[in-house]
């Protein structure tokens, strides 16, 4: 399973769902958009938006940090 969680250093939802994976144990690819432009456009390109966190978990895509669409995309 692929985990990727496109992020920002000063956003608060970003770290609390980090927080959620590694408290799971869930490992995670962690991509700062505000540093890597090209990351920013392919994020944009997969949400139609430029808001953070994105979460990428195989083939679904959940934005902002919902716990239940996350639980559910991990199959927990």
């Amino acid at each position: 399973m692929g985990v990727k969680i496109y992020t920002t250093p000063f956003c608060p939802y970003c770290k609390m769902a980090k927080e959620f994976l590694k408290g799971r144990g869930v490992e995670f690819e962690e991509v700062n958009v505000q540093e890597d432009h090209r990351a920013t456009l392919e994020m944009i390109q997969k949400t139609g938006q430029n808001g953070v966190p994105v979460i990428e978990i195989d083939d679904k895509i959940i934005v902002g940090f919902n716990r239940e669409k996350i639980i559910e995309a991990l199959g927990l």
